[in-house]
Order: C-alpha cells, then sequence, then structure tokens
C-alpha cells in the first residue's frame, strides 16, 4: 500500500502545531514544578515578595504564546503574501 502524498503546506502546518504542544506540556511542567519548589522551601516571611519563579514563567510564557499565536493564527505569511500578490496582479489586469 502507497502512502498518501502530503500537502507540504499542511505537513508544515501540523509540525509547528505539534512542536508547540510539546513545548507547552514542557512549560507547564517546568513551572509548575518551579513554583511548587519555592512553595515548599521559601521561609513564610518571604512569601511576601515576589516569589522568583514569576520571571521564568513571565518570560518563557511569553515565548510559548508567540510561539502558539504563530502555530495557531489563521493565516501564515505565505498564504497573506499568496493574497497580495493575487490582489496585485487582479489590480493590474483592471487597468
Amino acid at each position: 500500500m502507497q502512502p498518501q502524498p502530503r500537502d507540504p503546506y499542511l505537513w508544515q502546518k501540523a509540525k509547528a502545531r505539534t512542536k508547540f504542544q510539546a513545548h507547552l506540556l514542557t512549560y507547564g511542567l517546568v513551572n509548575g514544578s518551579l513554583w511548587a519548589i519555592w512553595a515548599l522551601t521559601a521561609p513564610r516571611h518571604v512569601h511576601d515578595f515576589l516569589p522568583w519563579p514569576i520571571w521564568s514563567t513571565v518570560f518563557w510564557g511569553f515565548g510559548v504564546l508567540t510561539q502558539g499565536v504563530a502555530a495557531y493564527a489563521g493565516h501564515s505569511q505565505d498564504e497573506r503574501t499568496q493574497r497580495e500578490y493575487e490582489r496585485l496582479l487582479r489590480a493590474q489586469q483592471n487597468r
């Protein structure tokens, strides 16, 4: 039985989404562990200050967010470029 030929665009989109999902899982596990370590080891009076795991959560979270937007956005840059090219082509033909 022959494997089905892949659509290169859909294959790239699927790869981007699975990479994002793996990254999101890693982010959740690592940051959850960091918060648990902080909660279990910090003296009670330190809980009044800004907790140190906040930095990894915020900055790494921003990276995860941007990767997710890129993976799940409605249109990729190639699609937008193709639409713009077609729009310009139609405008030139209408002259």
